[in-house]
């Protein structure tokens, strides 16, 4: 083997470093106790709160996994699905899901659609009313009245249904969200100046962030969003311009469009500076924050060599020329009904209905992010209640 440049050396020792640094978090501090989640966000990580809100999810929805529709935008399982799983926790039940539902080890109060900054459109308009400040206020409300069945004495049979009051200030509090905000940004692209757009949507973030805190959270493991350029939705491919011979550096080797990622990396830059400024701010508690930009596209860039078909490839829905028919739904165009129906084997996909991933990629993802790999501070999930300031 060649002998390293200098150059090459350096990075190598650099690396080695961060490794052993990684190793030495890792070993030198006990395990978490966690006993509870709670997850904001949006439909990445929704495991039926819309469903059960407004029209509930059919088929081929949750195929894969459960068999059946459960509210969740993938064949199967999620992110949240995997991070519960990894703690020895049972799958997270959304809060709004009333039917049949134990909270007794967290909540979860995603909901598709939902933003980090407030709506001006309805449901019906693509809009949701849980953004991040209403689940925020649903935590708030859920935490006040559940502690009221412990101040009851034993005798309350709920009590067996939800956290114990000490237990929240040890449960993890996640969060993944911030993607539609991106896709509001995107609308409003060469109309109104996106640094300005991205920085309110962080700090908006912070403000729902410290509520939070100031209910008595302790411990965050905060997702950045992914490269959005990347969704297949988002590609000249199947899209009404896949014929036009764009200009240099308007999509990436992938496939990608530049300028989308370029956009959620101004995001992640940012809310990556607020963590950092947040651990300042809240020096009791400890924040993680999670690569999924680089997770996700690693994914994307090595999809063949990872058992994956191309990463433009969805699984289910109709997606040509301009027309979008989403999985799950019909349409007629130029004369003709389409129905679509789900891939054969959709393990084979990463992107399930062109926005989200299908079980198989969402469970790849979580493997590598679930180990501290792509974390500041890089600790395994598992020991990210260490306050690292």
């Amino acid at each position: 083997m060649a002998p390293l440049t200098h150059f090459a050396t350096i990075i190598f020792l650099l690396s080695w470093l961060v490794s052993i640094q990684a190793e030495e978090l890792k070993t030198s501090q006990k395990p978490c106790d966690f006993q509870t989640i709670f997850n904001f966000g949006d439909s990445n990580s929704d495991t039926g709160s819309m469903s059960a809100a407004f029209f509930p999810a059919i088929l081929p929805y949750g195929q894969t996994f459960f068999h059946e529709a459960v509210g969740r935008a993938s064949d199967g399982r999620l992110i949240i699905d995997f991070i519960a799983k990894h703690l020895g926790m049972p799958l997270l039940s959304a809060y709004i899901n009333s039917i049949g539902t134990n909270y007794r080890h967290g909540a979860n109060f995603a909901a598709g659609s939902s933003t980090i900054m407030r709506q001006n459109k309805t449901y019906f308009d693509g809009g949701t009313p849980f953004v991040l400040e209403i689940q925020v206020q649903q935590f708030n409300n859920f935490k006040t009245r559940t502690a009221e069945f412990f101040t009851q004495g034993n005798k309350n049979s709920y009590i067996t249904h939800y956290p114990k009051p000490e237990e929240f200030g040890k449960a993890i509090y996640t969060f993944d969200i911030g993607q539609n905000d991106m896709a509001y940004v995107l609308s409003r692209y060469g109309k109104e100046d996106s640094q300005t757009l991205i920085s309110n949507i962080v700090e908006y973030f912070s403000k729902q962030l410290q509520n939070v805190y100031s209910y008595g959270a302790r411990t965050f493991w905060i997702h950045n969003t992914g490269p959005i350029g990347c969704l297949p939705v988002s590609m000249p491919i199947h899209n009404a311009n896949h014929n036009i011979t764009f200009l240099p550096g308007y999509l990436d080797q992938n496939g990608c469009v530049n300028y989308q990622n370029d956009l959620a990396k101004d995001f992640n830059k940012k809310l990556k500076d607020k963590v950092v400024e947040l651990r300042t701010l809240l020096p009791n508690a400890s924040l993680t924050y999670v690569d999924m930009y680089s997770a996700k596209y690693e994914l994307i860039s090595n999809a063949k060599k990872s058992g994956f078909v191309e990463p433009s490839g969805i699984c289910c829905g109709y997606h040509e020329d301009g027309y979008h028919v989403y999985c799950g739904n019909k349409a007629t165009i130029n004369g003709k009904e389409i129905v679509p129906k789900s891939c054969k084997d959709p393990s084979k996909y990463i992107s399930w209905d062109g926005v989200h991933y299908t079980e198989a990629a969402n469970k790849w993802v979580a493997n590598r992010i679930l180990n501290g790999s792509f974390s500041d501070p890089p600790l395994p999930i598992t020991h990210s209640c260490q306050i690292n300031h």
